[in-house]
């Protein structure tokens, strides 16, 4: 995807013209997908914008131990609501994989709630960013219904609510001492440089003749914009009525968003494309153009396929899968963030994902992940493996959801998971949050369970890769481990009894028929016979692309499904 091919740098546009759009990770990772606390209300994050710039230890940096006070003292919220919150944000603006490590390690030894505070209150957001952050809970604050469509990931939605609220947003930069009474800002009150640093959480732009992405404050500190905004080298601050009017006049989709990705993005290679089969998959990536924070990766409609990529294009990526059916997917690298959107009866495995995997409106999906934050929302007959240092949050609307400890790997598992900051303690994947549109909410009827042991066993990723990974990272709880020795134990005494019934040659031959027919029953009865079959190409597997070279893809080699205890032929994995 050229960006002389999106709508931010159509050719006709001048060549020191600039546009100014809104970040997508903001939006996509920042926003909880429910209707906010009535409290993160204008009303109510004007006065919190009030506070913290006339008390000390509140700006330029808020802690946690202060932001609690607010948040429980003054705005009423739950405190486990107030750390959701201070603990998203955490995660959306993002820490070196070795910071990550580090906490992991101190978290995992609090042994106390008291010990567990002292290490949260060890944390601190920036002030006026974290204001904005709460302010754009309001991206969904008119969705009531459950099924309701998706806006983080619509930047046509991020567009709209920043022209509607833009100026809303720029009086929460505003000093206190420029507000009148009623809270409003006066007339001719300014916005310092400073404030306006802020806005880089959720504004970035370009000057089109160098099409550097920069973020929107270094781009009005300089021509053409610097005079358009009314900048004042003397007060180093912006007119805010000419601020926002620059902003308005500037202000477009962005470039690297969802839109332009569908519409001229580039098709994604796999190695394994059967003819036909795929004609109604649509995947396409911006990858090869979009700057960090906005790299993409769009699958739709895969039918009856078995898909895997692992593979640099994927590597900090956000993923989503929509409307896929009867799909295997392994996407077996590190990624940023995934949504798995509408989709049923499919089994979706991931390498580690630095922030979220959000799960919304699907049926009967197997997800496996090691993730930042597990979100489910308004699905069913859904069961999750999870390896997570964070509460899962269950939103409105799921039914009959199952969460299960993580149960599998791939070889070069550990590293990834090193190479994005997860480590496998802190592990909270058997405590769900309950998120309803007023805040956490205490459970009525219980729509999820946590995996019996008797059902649990562990999963066997069908492809040879290199890599150090040979078990299950971390521990699992006693009770899984006693039900899956148990399982072991089983087998080896039918191992046993079988050895020891001395069956002769024809007795042999016959009861591995048996054994077969009834092998191949369960495959139909469970779905896996398709799983299989899916893993076998067709004897011509097209590596190129339609009308374009050889995709940069090989085979890797002959994959064996441990529990067919048999090679099934090559795996579709792609590099």
């Amino acid at each position: 995807m050229s960006r002389s091919s999106v709508p931010v740098s159509a050719a006709n546009m001048e060549a020191d013209s600039v546009s100014v759009w809104p970040r997508m990770e903001p939006f996509l990772l920042g926003v909880l997908q429910v209707a906010p606390s009535s409290k993160l209300s204008l009303h109510y994050l004007r006065k919190m914008a009030t506070y913290v710039r006339t008390r000390d230890g509140c700006f330029p940096i808020l802690h946690w131990p202060m932001w609690r006070h607010i948040a429980c003292g003054k705005l009423q919220l739950a405190e486990d609501l107030a750390w959701l919150y201070f603990e998203t944000f955490d995660l959306l603006v993002g820490h070196s994989p070795e910071e990550k490590l580090e906490r992991a390690e101190c978290l995992s030894q609090c042994s106390s709630e008291s010990e567990l505070d002292k290490q949260r209150s060890k944390l601190s957001v920036d002030t006026l960013q974290f204001l904005l952050f709460l302010y754009i809970q309001q991206l969904n604050h008119r969705e009531t219904k459950t099924s309701s469509q998706n806006k983080n990931w619509d930047d046509q939605a991020h567009l709209s609510f920043m022209q509607i609220h833009l100026a809303e947003i720029l009086e929460l930069l505003v000093e206190p001492d420029q507000l009148c009474q009623s809270g409003l800002t006066l007339r001719d009150c300014q916005v310092s440089l400073e404030a306006v640093r802020s806005l880089g959480l959720l504004l970035e732009g370009s000057v089109s003749r160098s099409k550097a992405v920069q973020p929107v404050h270094r781009l009005l500190n300089k021509p053409p914009l610097q005079a358009q905004a009314g900048y004042s080298t003397l007060s180093r601050s912006f007119p805010l009525h000419k601020l926002l009017s620059c902003l308005h006049q500037n202000l477009t989709l962005n470039p690297f968003g969802m839109t332009a990705c569908l519409h001229s993005g580039k098709k994604l290679a796999w190695a394994q494309q059967v003819e036909g089969a795929m004609k109604r998959a649509k995947i396409a990536r911006n990858t090869h153009t979009a700057p960090p924070g906005s790299k993409m990766v769009l699958m739709s409609q895969v039918l009856r396929q078995t898909l895997a990529k692992t593979s640099e294009k994927l590597t900090g990526a956000n993923i989503k899968i929509h409307r896929c059916s009867e799909a295997f997917i392994y996407l077996l690298s590190p990624l940023r963030s995934v949504c798995v959107d509408k989709c049923r009866d499919s089994t979706v495995v991931l390498g580690p994902v630095e922030t979220s995997v959000h799960m919304h409106s699907c049926h009967n999906v197997r997800l496996v992940c090691v993730a930042g934050r597990m979100v489910v929302g308004a699905s069913s007959h859904c069961t999750i493996h999870a390896l997570t240092p964070t509460n899962p949050l269950l939103l409105p609307g799921n039914a009959d959801i199952t969460l299960g400890p993580f149960h599998t790997f791939y070889p070069s598992l550990e590293d990834h998971m090193a190479s994005v900051g997860l480590a496998v303690v802190p592990n909270a994947w058997d405590q769900p949050l309950l998120l309803g549109t007023e805040g956490l909410v205490n459970p009525g009827p219980p729509c999820y369970r946590l995996l019996p042991p008797a059902e649990f066993y562990t999963m066997a990723v069908p492809f040879k890769m290199e890599g150090d990974t040979c078990e299950v990272p971390g521990e699992l709880a006693p009770h899984y481990q006693a039900a899956l020795d148990e399982k072991h134990k089983r087998i080896q005494d039918w191992q046993k009894t079988v050895m020891d019934a001395r069956l002769n040659k024809e007795q042999k031959r016959q009861f591995q028929d048996l054994v077969e027919v009834k092998f191949h029953e369960w495959l139909l009865e469970t779905g896996h016979r398709q799983e299989l079959d899916s893993l076998i190409p067709p004897t011509v597997t097209s590596l190129k692309e339609p009308n374009g070279p050889a995709a940069d893809t090989h085979q890797v080699k002959d994959a064996k499904h441990i529990r067919a205890g048999r090679a099934v032929g090559q795996s579709p994995l792609a590099y």
